[in-house]
């Protein structure tokens, strides 16, 4: 997505009056993953805003014909581009992100940007603990090779069934291959292997600021690439804020697909309840 694009989004939703709402996407998808999200939030009247990871391509076609346009984009740089792109609203967002996106979305809330967030099968921050087997599985694409920091890498169908499409029929895991899943960027997923390691790791969470706001962690029960272990030990220290609202609930059946394949809507109506509770 170029600048100019999200720049007309934060325009749009300044125009309109109406509280705006910023989607984060994660790894091995794009903006247009929140289309029927956006439509869902803009129909109960909020300004929706999908901007794109930095030089993230307009379409699914363009970004798996030049992968290389993924590489190399780290967690802070990335949290940097959204607060850049926020500090530009006229009124402070609510902010709903999937996986590495809903890392980010708790990153940002940890600064003080959101009127409340909502945080799906989030990634781990320094601190969370616990590392599932089917995690290291899930992840096994991009950390097997020390060289894929620096890569975008894509991933085969077998690999984004396991990870993303655990939880659906083999007909709709290829469908959602088809029309969603592109390459992403390895650095991501080896800063929050060795966050725990790291002192002075990109992949941190002030999880304490008393302007943090409401947050909710969605999980999907059948979730591969970030279980419940992850999830809620993400709560467990996010709840330790005594300033403001912290909540997590379990989607039942759902794997990492749950934001984009056939029950999203019951996912993107538990997160609107939420936000409009508070925003």
């Amino acid at each position: 997505m170029s600048a100019a694009h999200d720049a007309e989004l934060i325009e749009q939703a300044n125009a309109s009056g109406r509280p705006p709402v910023v989607f984060v996407h994660g790894l091995w998808l794009l903006p247009s993953s929140w289309d029927r999200w956006a439509a869902v939030f803009a129909e109960a009247g909020y300004a929706p805003i999908a901007p794109g990871w930095p030089d993230d391509p307009e379409t699914v076609e363009e970004a798996n014909a030049h992968p290389e346009v993924f590489a190399g984009k780290g967690v802070a740089e990335v949290a940097d581009h959204f607060a850049g792109l926020i500090g530009k609203l006229e009124r402070k967002p609510a902010v709903v992100g999937h996986s590495f996106g809903g890392l980010i979305t708790q990153i940002l809330a940890g600064r003080g940007l959101s009127a409340a967030s909502v945080a799906i099968d989030p990634a781990p921050f320094q601190g969370v603990l616990p590392l599932p087997v089917s995690s290291l599985r899930a992840a096994r694409p991009v950390l097997g090779n020390p060289a894929n920091f620096h890569r975008a890498v894509p991933l085969t169908y077998e690999q984004f069934r396991y990870s993303f499409a655990n939880a659906v029929s083999e007909e709709e895991a290829r469908e959602l291959y088809e029309t969603f899943a592109v390459p992403a960027p390895g650095e991501p997923l080896f800063q929050a292997a060795v966050a725990n390691l790291n002192p002075w790791s990109e992949v941190k969470v002030d999880s304490t600021n008393a302007e943090r706001g409401p947050l909710l962690l969605i999980s999907g029960e059948k979730d591969n690439t970030v279980p419940w272990a992850i999830a809620n030990a993400s709560y467990k220290k996010q709840m330790r804020n005594e300033h403001a609202v912290t909540e997590i609930t379990e989607i039942p059946d759902r794997g990492h697909a749950l934001t984009i394949d056939n029950g999203w809507r019951e996912v993107a109506d538990t997160a609107l309840a939420f936000v409009q509770r508070f925003h």
